[in-house]
């Protein structure tokens, strides 16, 4: 991994502004059938907010975020949820940076639903997006500086002496002549957070950075390499319950009667208790002592289900079905750099039409989903691994009958989520919230922790949409596109949602088209379809553009290679202007480490390139495959991937090196054979890692990564390195093959 020592002077400016996207909204009320209802934060507002005097704001009070002991250990809290991105370290290192801590003696935690902990720019609680250091970059910098300065008061109001002339450094305060006073930043903590809090801080000149830049590992790394970390499935409570719920077979189903007997039989089973579904439909939640005997007393539960009047999706109709709409004009893009003449089609001196299919996908995040709620009479504490635990929050209180400010959401760490743990209507706590209240009406008012096993999730849970595109391009023998007819079919994750009225414009939903035709200059005409399924869809990691590059970039490796084009060469030339410029770069340092162009590969083994941005970062892959034709069918095998990566500045190497090598390893499990989720008779098939496959140890290559320098203030790491493995990895098996692969699994023949 490469980080070249330029420092960013815009990195000590001033605090950031609000900045308004697709993706910015506030949670503002409780109310109607999801308890939530949502309206974009509008330029208005938000002037309003940005009016406020600076450090009177709740995101700006150091007491929220850190607490210093007397023995000098400094407790940082994340205003997210780590769910393996590093961002519990990654923010710790901005604040102590500032504050100028003890590294060695920072500690790290996780805050709650409160004010305090909502994204500075975006008003709402989220982990998502990519957004977390982004947004809170000067945030945590200003925190730790206002917590600094106010360490410096206090001992200036102790000792008499003008603040100018005190300075803290590595957790101590001191005169600053020779032989002076001097006290601990925990000997002065208490008195600190009496003074008030400033509202202009001077921030670090970048040169004088110690920790912020430099390759850091996490502050959790000894507990979760140990076992010791706990995560939102470890939570125990005195007196606790443990739940499973049966779901019907079929989304949105119910039950016409049940038989509790058998289940009650079972030692440690305590009860059986219907309970109202997220989605509508019913379910059954067997409480027990522990979670081996609700499980035993699930699976001696007889249940007669009632699935009529619901629709049965079947994977191999639904396929065929958006095959046929994709052959239509849906929707038109609202943008209009997706409106282009068509004319030029029919002269074009060449031609390429392509059909890709894209499955269901399963989050198949390690840790299952896992909600504990300890309900009293006026309050409900519930201890949850959440993405978004302001909505959380207000889901399980419209379940409870309880204010949104009755509630708390003690925010664990995850053992992965990609968009599982943060959905609209706050689905899993809800349920959660639905047994507690069930439990406490039938006399039994004790913590209670729901648990989905790993065939819940993969049965009846959220799922990345079942997607068609269709592409119609005419171009010239010198590759230049000269019309683009493309159409996308794909539910919507957002239809029905309390997201719908801002970000689904004009009937196309936003998230379906992100990541089509940039920074690439070429006529575009796009239109959606967006069919109604009996399938929950949700944002899954990197969301559209998980698709949405993979066309772009294999349908452009093709053109390259049709009029006998270098690919890097190709792709540099229609990356046009200002706004190609850090793929550019990305893709340039990309090709430079890995050798293309220069490395003699052996025989068998070729070379294949992408590039694509997403949520404001830029990722190039140049990787080696080849095609392992030793067992019963031909399988892809990449030999190695190196990334070039433009996130601007790069607040922790170590963890972007560690997001990108994830990031592709798990973009790698949805080229090989098994990685789908398909449906017969609206019954999901899969139900755990033996029918839906996840990447194995022999499967996973190296992956090299390097970063572009930058004087730009930082962007998100969690989901852009995704994207663009698959396409990579497909231009270099085309290359061997002649075979362009157009669904994912691939399927070589």
């Amino acid at each position: 991994m490469i980080l070249d020592k330029l420092l960013p002077s815009a990195l000590a400016t001033a605090a950031p502004r609000p900045r308004f996207t697709r993706r910015q909204f506030v949670a503002t009320s409780v109310g109607g059938v999801a308890g939530l209802a949502f309206v974009p934060l509008t330029p208005a507002r938000a002037q309003s907010a940005a009016a406020a005097a600076p450090g009177s704001r709740p995101t700006e009070q150091p007491a929220a975020f850190v607490s210093i002991a007397r023995d000098g250990t400094t407790t940082i809290l994340c205003n997210r949820m780590d769910m393996g991105q590093g961002i519990e370290t990654a923010l710790a290192m901005l604040f102590a940076e500032e504050l100028d801590a003890d590294w060695s003696r920072v500690r790290t935690g996780f805050g709650s639903q409160r004010p305090a902990y909502v994204d500075p720019a975006m008003g709402m609680h989220l982990t998502g997006g990519s957004n977390s250091v982004k947004n809170s970059f000067l945030q945590y910098r200003e925190l730790g500086a206002r917590t600094r300065a106010m360490l410096v008061a206090a001992a200036a109001r102790q000792w008499g002496v003008p603040a100018e002339q005190i300075q803290a450094v590595n957790g101590v305060v001191r005169t600053r002549a020779g032989g002076g006073r001097s006290a601990t930043y925990g000997e002065l903590f208490e008195a600190a957070l009496r003074e008030p809090v400033p509202g202009q801080v001077r921030l670090k000149d970048p040169k004088d950075f110690q920790l912020i830049g430099k390759p850091t590992g996490l502050k959790v790394a000894r507990a979760k390499s140990s076992g010791a970390q706990t995560y939102g499935i470890d939570v125990r409570l005195p007196g606790m319950l443990t739940a499973v719920i049966v779901r019907p077979p079929v989304f949105h189903g119910g039950y016409r009667g049940f038989s509790a007997d058998e289940a009650l039989k079972v030692k440690g089973v305590k009860a059986v208790l219907p309970v109202t579904l997220d989605r509508g439909g019913q379910g059954l939640a067997v409480v027990a002592e522990g979670y081996w005997a609700a499980k035993l007393g699930r699976d001696a539960l007889k249940v007669e289900w009632d699935l009529s009047g619901v629709d049965k999706a079947d994977t191999t109709r639904l396929v065929a079905q958006y095959r046929e709409l994709a052959t239509r004009p849906g929707t038109p893009a609202p943008q209009p750099h997706f409106k282009a003449d068509l004319a030029p089609l029919a002269t074009a001196p060449n031609r390429l039409v392509a059909e890709f299919v894209f499955p269901y996908l399963n989050h198949a995040q390690m840790e299952p989903l896992a909600c504990t709620v300890d309900l009293q009479a006026d309050k409900c504490t519930i201890h949850a691994a959440s993405q978004m635990p302001g909505v959380d929050a207000g889901a399980a209180a419209a379940v409870l009958g309880l204010r949104p400010d009755q509630v708390e959401i003690v925010v664990q760490m995850a053992g992965g989520g990609f968009g599982r743990r943060a959905t609209p209507t706050g689905e899993w706590v809800r349920e959660a919230a639905g047994v507690a209240r069930a439990l406490a009406a039938a006399g039994s008012r004790v913590p209670v922790k729901v648990v989905w096993s790993r065939e819940d999730d993969m049965k009846a849970g959220y799922y990345r949409p079942l997607t068609v595109h269709r592409a119609e391009i005419g171009f010239d023998a010198g590759g230049k596109v000269l019309a683009w007819d493309h159409r996308i079919v794909s539910q919507s994750i957002l239809s029905g949602s309390p997201f719908e009225s801002f970000m689904v414009q004009q009937g196309v939903d936003m998230t379906t088209t992100e990541g089509m035709r940039e920074p690439y200059d070429v006529p575009m005409t796009l239109s959606v379809h967006h069919p109604k399924v009996n399938v929950p869809v949700l944002w899954w990691r990197a969301v559209g553009s998980t698709h949405t590059a993979y066309v772009m970039e294999t349908l452009l490796d093709e053109i390259a290679v049709a009029t006998r084009q270098d690919p890097v060469a190709y792709r540099l030339k229609l990356m046009a202007g200002d706004k190609g410029r850090r793929h550019r770069a990305a893709l340039q340092l990309a090709v430079e480490k890995s050798g293309y162009g220069r490395k003699k590969l052996p025989s068998g083994v070729a070379w294949g390139v992408a590039v694509h941005e997403s949520f404001e970062s830029v990722v190039a892959y140049v990787v080696e495959a080849t095609i392992d034709r030793g067992g019963r069918a031909p399988r892809p095998r990449l030999i190695r991937a190196t990334a070039g990566v433009h996130c601007n500045f790069c607040v922790n190497p170590k963890t972007v090196e560690a997001q990108v090598q994830g990031s592709a390893l798990m973009a790698l499990a949805t080229t090989l054979p098994g990685h789908a989720i398909t449906l017969k008779d609206g019954v999901v098939d899969q139900g755990n890692f033996d029918t839906f496959q996840p990447l194995r140890l022999p499967d996973a290559p190296p992956v090299a990564v390097h970063i572009v320098p930058s004087n730009d203030p930082p962007k998100g790491m969690g989901e852009p390195a995704l994207p663009p493995l698959a396409p990579a990895l497909a231009n270099a098996l085309a290359r061997l093959t002649g075979q362009r692969l157009r669904e994912l699994p691939f399927r070589l023949v």
